[in-house]
């Protein structure tokens, strides 16, 4: 497809209809509200169906009927909308109702800065939900990357029979760039597997090889139940410990067993690095270029940019501590992801580049860190 002017919210939508999405339910809020108006406008002309809810709580609620009839389903929203569905997206964990929850983070809490950029909903989309259960959340740096990740959430939410978290941010969300997207063909779309035996033999949380059972339509003749508190393989309410335990040992295991697939981030200067910057969303820009003056100036910096979140690439960091590599990680907050990298590595192996005031980080200042990370031996 020829190149195009693009908003990183306009590609996320594009990436949700190209995977197949074709349910968005949603209320208006800065700034993800571009994503329900492109939704609102393009998927009428694709059969699919647009709906604007009365606030968020209903919004993700109407997603997860979708979602059990049939269809792939989307909500977009921004922080405090993000709050008010974590009861829902717990449900959907659950009840493992696949659903892709957008969330264009701004500066916070409460209303913050509606229109400045934050990275302060990290740990809100890993535990927001009460309860233990995993969670799929990715985070985009470029237009053409909101494209690819929406398309790669509704893959992985299908597939793993989850709720998926697309952590966009304010800058990433409204910015534009000249980007070119693939060709229809060219995309990977994965769709839920469907039961292969007939309505009285289909268990809709069946133990199955893959950790990840058939998962049925309403409407297609399959009757089965579906709630929020613990059941049995039918979906009815159970506080039998041999089948609470098997079921929370699965839903972990569909995605513990499958990280290989799941955690994705981009290497650059790494082998040679002895300190790693790490960075997601709009900061990993900023980063990047930190990094390439740190190199011109004789540093061995590299950098990692983080496509998945959650789960955490733990074991990449392990590796990486063991060959005796340090680390500085930037994010527009005061140290969310930043406390997860120090639990795998150790704290004195971590330096933060840290600010939650709605500015973006700059080059300047995470190269400043930098260079006190790196000290004389690299000068």
């Amino acid at each position: 497809m020829s190149p195009r002017l693009l908003q990183g919210n306009e590609a996320c939508a594009l990436g949700a209809l190209a995977a197949g999405c074709r349910f968005f339910g949603g209320y208006p809020i800065t700034p993800s509200t571009d994503i329900a108006e492109v939704m609102a406008r393009e998927l009428p002309k694709v059969g699919g169906t647009f709906i604007q809810m009365e606030d968020e709580i209903a919004s993700i609620a109407a997603v997860l009927g979708a979602s059990v009839g049939g269809v792939k389903a989307m909500t977009a929203t921004s922080g405090p909308g993000f709050s008010l569905m974590q009861e829902n997206i717990g449900y959907a964990a659950m009840a493992e109702i696949p659903c892709v929850i957008v969330n264009v983070q701004r500066a916070g809490p409460s209303t913050g800065l509606p229109t400045s950029p934050s990275q302060g909903d990290v740990m809100q989309a890993r535990w927001g939900a009460h309860g233990d259960h995993p969670i799929i959340a990715l985070s985009p740096s470029t237009v053409r990357e909101a494209f690819d990740l929406a398309v790669c959430a509704f893959n992985f939410s299908e597939k793993y029979r989850t709720p998926v978290i697309l952590l966009m941010d304010e800058v990433v969300g409204h910015m534009r760039e000249r980007t070119e997207l693939p060709p229809t063909e060219m995309i990977e779309v994965v769709d839920r597997v469907q039961p292969h035996v007939p309505p009285a033999w289909y268990f809709p949380y069946e133990e199955t090889s893959a950790d990840v059972p058939p998962f049925a339509s309403f409407g297609e003749g399959y009757r089965f139940h579906i709630t929020g508190l613990f059941h049995d393989r039918a979906g009815f309410p159970t506080e039998r410990l041999d089948e609470i335990q098997p079921w929370l040992e699965r839903v972990f295991n569909k995605i513990t067993r499958h990280m290989d697939d799941i955690i994705r981030f981009q290497e650059e200067w790494v082998d040679d690095a002895a300190t790693v910057v790490v960075a997601y969303g709009a900061t990993a820009r900023s980063a990047r270029e930190a990094v390439k003056i740190a190199r011109q100036g004789g540093r061995k910096v590299g950098l990692i940019k983080l496509f998945t979140l959650w789960p955490f690439p733990g074991e990449l960091f392990r590796r990486l501590a063991h060959d005796g590599k340090r680390f500085v990680i930037a994010e527009m907050n005061l140290g969310q992801l930043s406390l997860e990298l120090e639990r795998v590595v150790g704290r004195a192996r971590v330096r933060g580049v840290h600010r939650a005031d709605g500015r973006l980080i700059t080059p300047d200042e995470i190269l400043q860190t930098i260079r006190r990370r790196s000290g004389r031996t690299e000068s």
